[in-house]
Order: structure tokens, then C-alpha cells, then sequence
């Protein structure tokens, strides 16, 4: 028998050893980690609609963007520069001077546009409230004429019931400069009561309230 024998031992070899590139890469990774993922959230966020409108949706919660009706609002644009032409689903030519006399609300949005989709809830909301008053009118608008199949099919898709309408004539610098979403609210006599650009909670109390207030002017 013999005794005192070593035991083997198995030593690693150099193989098996992080090479120099994968631990600065690691370290990279370590120091700057909540960095990239925030990046790689902003990045999904601009380039994807329905990220953006989830992560606008959930600001949205919090109450600091609904919308609300200044009182103290007074009319400095005449009534017949925020009048234009926009024809329905079927093709009907109409115009924004054959409302007075009803409360109109309306949106300028497109399909791509995330924050559009993360307001469209609320307005959902809102329509449900006025669809069967005769004295309130939704012009939901889609400006972009290369949109509109899609934005039909999203309508549809999300089960939306908000009317679809296209301006068939120039739209009053005065109500709409161009930026998605916009949102313009014109009394009876046609004066605009509320104008926003950006996206806004529609559907709080406090909103619903000052269209009906609206209504019964």
C-alpha cells in the first residue's frame, strides 16, 4: 500500500478565465445599467404609438392633466375664423358654421400619434356621455389624408364609436396649427371656449360638468 500519496487536484486552465474584453464589458454594463434600459425604454417609447400611449396613460392617472374649461375665457378670434369644411364616413360635405346654435367638440388626431391613442379613452368616455343630446357635437378629425384607412381600422379595432371625419377645406390657423392631438371646444355662437394642444384627460367630473354648463347656456 502506499502511503502518503498526494491527492489530484484539478487546477482550471486558462481558458476558463473572463477575458479582458468580457469584464469591460461587464463593468460597462454594471455602472451604466439604469442608464440603458431607461434609453431603451425612451427609444421603444418615441418609435412605438402604443408604448407611449400606455406610459401617457398612466401620467394621465395622476390627475395633473385633465382638462378643464377657464371660465374667464373670452372670444378673441372672430367666429368665421374657425370655421371649415369636413366631410363624414360616407362622404358628406359639411361645415362648422352649420352647428351653431349646439356645443362642438372637437379633435384633430391620427393613428400614429401615441399620445391621440392615450387620450382616446377618455374621450370615449366623454362621447358616451353627449351621443344622444342633439345639442352636442363630436367632430373626431383626422388631418393626415394618408391615414385614414388605418385610423378607420384602429377606430374599429379598439371598438371606438366616435364619429370619423376629414377636413375637405383649410383649418383656421386659429383652432389648428398642425399639432396632434389638438382639442377645440366652440360654444353655440361658435366662440372657442377651450383649445388645447397636447394630450388631456377628457373624462373627469369637473370636464363633463362644464360642457353641460355649456349646454345650458
Amino acid at each position: 500500500m502506499v502511503q502518503n500519496e498526494k491527492p489530484y487536484i484539478l487546477t482550471p486552465t486558462n481558458n476558463s478565465k473572463p477575458k479582458p474584453n468580457q469584464n469591460k464589458a461587464w463593468q460597462f454594463i454594471k455602472k451604466h445599467g439604469v442608464s440603458l434600459l431607461m434609453a431603451i425604454a425612451l427609444i421603444t417609447m418615441l418609435v412605438n404609438p402604443d408604448a407611449k400611449s400606455w406610459v401617457i396613460q398612466k401620467m394621465m392617472l395622476t390627475g395633473i392633466f385633465n382638462a378643464t374649461i377657464d371660465e374667464k375665457t373670452t372670444e378673441v378670434t372672430p367666429i368665421s375664423n374657425v370655421d371649415f369644411a369636413f366631410t363624414d364616413a360616407e362622404g358628406t360635405l359639411k361645415n362648422t358654421a352649420s352647428l351653431r346654435g349646439k356645443v362642438v367638440f372637437i379633435n384633430f388626431w391620427a393613428s400614429w400619434c401615441g399620445p391621440c391613442r392615450a387620450e382616446f379613452p377618455s374621450i370615449q368616455t366623454l362621447y358616451s356621455k353627449f351621443e344622444n343630446d342633439p345639442n352636442v357635437v363630436f367632430l373626431i378629425v383626422n388631418p393626415d389624408l394618408k391615414d385614414v384607412e388605418k385610423a378607420k381600422a384602429y377606430l374599429a379595432n379598439q371598438r371606438f364609436t366616435m364619429p370619423f371625419y376629414q377636413p375637405a377645406s383649410a383649418v383656421p390657423d386659429a383652432i389648428y396649427t398642425g399639432t396632434l392631438p389638438t382639442t377645440v371646444v366652440l360654444d353655440k355662437k361658435g366662440a372657442v371656449r377651450f383649445q388645447h394642444e397636447g394630450f388631456a384627460n377628457y373624462a373627469s367630473e369637473k370636464f363633463i360638468k362644464q360642457l353641460k354648463d355649456l349646454v345650458a347656456e
